[in-house]
């Protein structure tokens, strides 16, 4: 009789792909909980809110005391399992509260980053949750599950197997990685194949050769000091068309039979089905997700319908824009930066809420964050998020976010969409050092912008003494509307405007009287000051 397949979701299934090498089962029972909710990474100070049956990260908690507090609050919301770093502290107080709790006990291998974890984990759970589909079949294994892929070939080739991309980061592994050697337990737990393995493979011309050929590669082993992996390795590139998708890795005792090389090959073909598919379907969530959540901002008919399919509705949001500041033009590789961007931040905002939902629409990456807390808090709650997210992705890729006020119905939200406009806009036009405001916070400069907008539109010119510095200053080449911009910012300072033109105070006094000669301007006059700061914000050339 032939048993059912463990369901993919399952925590008895994550044990079985990443079990020996990455997880180990401390206590409990695994098969507890069918499907694994979501994966969560444990905040003492903030914590998340925990869909049923998560997955529990717990980053920093080693403690006996802390680890059995921590399982009894997670036994009353529902999770399914906990993960430490190993050696976890299996104390008898531990076991009792983890039997208590329901919840299953796992160690995370030492020298294995809490990151690749994550990123395994949700690479492995991920179902789609958006329009959920019939489950596909390809060469009999469910589509896009490079996991049982993997398996399927390590059993075909009586080998442990690694499916790579081209950058060499491991996609999926199979089970019995424990009879290769250290060098492939050392790329399975940093999911990345070290960078000296690497520059030795190249500079035999191991890569040359395996992206010129669609044969089986066989690879000696290498035994240079440290530097060493002890087994043979089989690899193959997977290739769609002309394009080089990745490639699988066999540590094997000796070379493939023809037998075996050959179904090497078919499944090399197989594999790139499979990541062909992953890569489909990644594009056709991205774009569904944009489209029910940019329905939903706008606040159409079908925002109510879009809401519900993102599993928002009926609850307060908070809204975060994220774009990239200082973008003059869009090029192939500015669009590619700006998808990474989005990413990141989806990613950044699962782990604080398992419902929240982010998409790239327009150059804009929208997040809607269920909030949980009082409404009175939800910009300030944002604010926090938006500055985590920030310090964790640095400056390169000059990031800003918007926060608009929290929509507490599905009326809302379109408002508060265009409240997170303004405030990028503002943000993106980079005149001052926040990347992070909202609409409070900058309201003025995005009233200013927007009767830019209205006497552009119009064909409005300076008039009056805005008007004759200009001329002058054109003439001459001479700097009064400079001046005149300095002493107005400074409220009449004259130190302080000459001391930000870099000249001196008496020469300033100069040019002051000058450009009030020449401009026929009144500076003793505050509604003649009015003017001439309105019109150097809203009509002078930037």
């Amino acid at each position: 009789m032939t048993s059912n397949p463990r369901p993919r979701a399952s925590l008895g299934r994550v044990l079985d792909d990443l079990g020996a090498t990455l997880l180990d089962l401390v206590h409990g029972d695994a098969e507890r909980a069918d499907q694994i909710g979501g994966v969560v990474i444990h905040d003492p100070v903030d914590a998340p809110v925990l869909p049923p049956n998560a997955l529990v990260l717990g980053i920093g908690v080693d403690e006996p005391g802390a680890v059995v507090a921590l399982l009894r609050q997670l036994g009353t919301a529902r999770a399914a399992g906990l993960v430490l770093r190993a050696p976890v502290p299996a104390t008898p107080d531990v076991r009792a509260a983890a039997d208590s709790a329901g919840v299953a006990l796992l160690g995370l291998s030492r020298g294995a980053p809490w990151a690749h974890l994550a990123a395994m984990l949700r690479s492995l759970l991920a179902e789609g949750d958006v329009g959920v589909a019939e489950q596909e079949s390809l060469g009999g294994l469910p589509s896009g599950d490079l996991f049982a892929v993997a398996n399927a070939i390590a059993s075909l080739l009586d080998a442990p197997i690694t499916i790579e991309d081209r950058n060499s980061r491991v996609l999926a592994f199979s089970g019995r990685q424990d009879e290769a050697d250290p060098s492939r337990v050392e790329t399975i737990l940093g999911r990345q194949v070290p960078e000296r393995y690497a520059r030795i493979l190249s500079d035999r011309g191991v890569f040359r050769e395996l992206h010129r050929t669609d044969s089986p590669v066989f690879i000696n082993p290498v035994a240079e000091g440290d530097d060493a992996f002890a087994m043979p390795r089989v690899a193959i590139a997977v290739r769609a068309g002309d394009e080089v998708l990745g490639s699988i890795w066999a540590a094997v005792a000796a070379p493939l039979s023809e037998e075996r090389a050959e179904a090497f090959q078919d499944a090399a073909k197989l594999v790139a089905l499979h990541l062909l598919r992953v890569r489909a379907g990644a594009d056709v969530q991205r774009r569904l997700r944009a489209d029910l959540l940019s329905s939903a901002l706008e606040g159409g008919a079908g925002a109510r319908e879009a809401l519900d399919r993102l599993g928002l509705s009926g609850q307060p949001l908070m809204v975060l824009g994220v774009a990239m500041s200082g973008i003059e033009e869009d090029t192939a590789s500015i669009a590619h930066e700006r998808q990474r961007l989005s990413d990141a931040f989806a990613l950044h905002l699962s782990a604080v809420h398992p419902r929240s939902a982010a998409a790239l629409v327009g150059g804009v990456t929208y997040g809607l964050v269920p909030l949980t807390g009082p409404v009175a808090d939800g910009e300030e709650r944002a604010v926090r998020i938006a500055d985590d997210f920030l310090d964790r992705v640095g400056e390169r890729m000059r990031p800003v976010v918007a926060i608009g006020p929290v929509a507490r119905d599905l009326a809302g939200l379109a408002h508060t969409r265009t409240s997170t406009d303004r405030t990028l806009r503002v943000l993106r036009d980079g005149r001052g050092e926040r990347r992070v405001a909202r609409l409070g916070d900058i309201q003025v400069e995005a009233l200013m912008l927007e009767l830019r907008d209205m006497v552009a539109a119009r064909g409005d010119r300076p008039t009056g003494a805005l008007a004759r510095l200009l001329d002058y200053d054109r003439q001459h080449h001479s700097n009064l509307v400079e001046t005149l911009a300095a002493w107005l910012d400074a409220f009449g300072d004259v130190s302080s405007a000459a001391e930000s033109l870099y000249v001196h105070p008496n020469t300033f006094r100069y040019r002051l009287r000058r450009l009030a000669e020449v401009g026929e301007i009144d500076l003793a006059d505050p509604d003649q000051r009015f003017v001439a700061m309105l019109q150097l914000r809203v009509l002078a050339p930037r």
